[in-house]
């Protein structure tokens, strides 16, 4: 499953990708997967998830992640910002 998204794509295709993503690998139901929620609190991701998130991200993108782009990272809607700016470099 690991396509490269187009940059230019919307957030809306991202978030519906993320939502995806976070199902098959973390059996996380996609309603819970929305904008405001919180990767750790909210879906209960821990840090090795959140590894794993980050080469997910790295395979949508087919880009590298430098750890600095993925250390603020909290909400849905952050990882979501991420995958906009490394389709858009």
């Amino acid at each position: 499953m690991s396509t490269t998204m187009a940059s230019g794509i919307s957030d809306e295709d991202i978030l519906a990708r993320l939502r995806q993503v976070l199902h098959d690998t973390f059996e996380i139901e996609p309603a819970r997967v929305t904008p405001s929620a919180h990767l750790f609190t909210d879906l209960e991701l821990d840090s090795i998830d959140a590894v794993d998130l980050a080469i997910q991200v790295q395979d949508m993108t087919g880009t590298r992640i430098k750890p600095e782009d993925f250390k603020s990272v909290r909400t849905v809607s952050d990882v979501v910002a991420t995958v906009k700016t490394l389709l858009d470099r």
